[in-house]
């Protein structure tokens, strides 16, 4: 892979678009345990979306469950205890069919008890994004 990188990064900008414009790509969702040493109150999972480039659906799967598996670990929390970040599965693999401005690229319903604590949610999360992006100036 170390040298596809490097012939890439020598592109011409225009043919390194038309490069990326042309591949196969995939949005899969990565699954992970968060497991404390000492068990915490509700079991901890991170499902992180990752973006594959890929020739076949086959290859896209075998590409995030390599990274997946690569990025197991374990570490010492603030507590001193080992926390265990363990690589479950690829629980969704989903085709681009292209990348442009404003595509969709996953989709999720929500569903809730209650309407409004989610909507005040949703709000406040866009407040705080706003506001990190507003020049400190």
């Amino acid at each position: 892979m170390a040298s596809t990188s490097r012939a890439t990064n020598n592109m011409n900008p225009t043919l390194l678009t038309l490069s990326i414009l042309f591949m196969n790509w995939y949005i899969a969702k990565l699954v992970f345990n968060i497991s404390p040493e000492e068990g915490s109150v509700k079991p901890q999972f991170d499902e992180q979306l990752r973006l594959i480039e890929a020739d076949s659906t086959e290859q896209a799967l075998l590409k995030a469950r390599v990274i997946g598996l690569s990025e197991e670990d374990s570490f010492f929390n603030d507590k001193m205890k080992k926390v265990k970040w363990e690589f479950i599965n690829v629980a969704e693999l989903l085709p681009l069919k292209k990348i442009e401005d404003g595509i969709e690229v996953y989709s999720r319903i929500h569903e809730t008890e209650e309407a409004q604590p989610y909507i005040n949610y949703v709000h406040q999360r866009a407040i705080t994004l706003r506001l990190n992006a507003m020049p400190l100036f």
